[in-house]
């Protein structure tokens, strides 16, 4: 297992994140009249993020990336906090202000983003050094916090509508109980990456275990969600 997630961690993630993608953008005329399309946006946007992001992995293998190796770019953690940490808890904050008819509640959701932004921004400028070399448990809880007050406040919605008995169907569902699952289970490892080093393979492996079947399970499940669910007219 070990020797498995070393060689096929990226790959298998990668390949997950494209194939969603990639099914959202051939669906993409089915649900064209819908809040649906912003995510399928974000799911695009993700899997090129995420490629692009994957380049600290090659510096040792592809000599045009040599120059890297003596800067602050070495490691992508910066680019991991902005394009995924910051990056994802702004789009899905949008996503949820669309799909949310309480206006209370997308006031709530537009000030708290703009919070995450503005706190998020000064934590970034003050751990500066930090920013380049290690993840922010500040910045990732923050903005799974972000998401989760979406996917709540779109739960309590469902609960008060009629369509309730046929959640099943909808996509929205489907894509903030994905969500949801996946936050519980990835957030709380954030909190444990002083331990997240080579002094501790065992952790390491095992934070690489929980997040392989996560991320597979997110994506296979968008990508079934895309395909199975019927468009929801706005």
């Amino acid at each position: 297992m070990t020797e498995f997630l070393i060689n096929y961690y990226h790959l298998i993630t990668h390949s997950v994140e494209i194939l969603s993608a990639l099914v959202g953008v051939l669906f993409l005329k089915k649900y064209r009249h819908t809040t649906t399309k912003y995510f399928i946006y974000f799911l695009v946007y993700i899997a090129i993020s995420d490629f692009i992001g994957g380049y600290s992995r090659y510096i040792d293998t592809h000599s045009f990336l040599d120059f890297l190796k003596t800067t602050r770019f070495r490691f992508s953690h910066w680019w991991a906090t902005i394009f995924w940490n910051i990056g994802s808890a702004i789009f899905l904050s949008f996503y949820y202000f669309k799909i949310l008819k309480n206006k209370a509640f997308q006031i709530i959701i537009k000030y708290l983003c703009i919070l995450f932004i503005v706190a998020s921004s000064l934590s970034i400028i003050i751990n500066w050094d930090v920013f380049f070399n290690q993840y922010s448990p500040f910045i990732t809880v923050f903005g799974a916090i972000v998401i989760l007050t979406g996917i709540f406040f779109y739960l309590i919605e469902v609960l008060q509508n009629e369509k309730i008995v046929e959640f099943y169907k909808s996509i929205d569902f489907i894509i903030s109980s994905t969500l949801f699952i996946w936050l519980i289970i990835t957030t709380p490892l954030v909190l444990y990456n002083v331990y997240y080093s080579k002094m501790d393979w065992n952790f390491v492996f095992l934070k690489w275990q929980i997040f392989l079947f996560a991320n597979v399970f997110m994506y296979l499940t968008f990508t079934f969600a895309i395909i199975y669910c019927k468009p929801e007219h706005d």
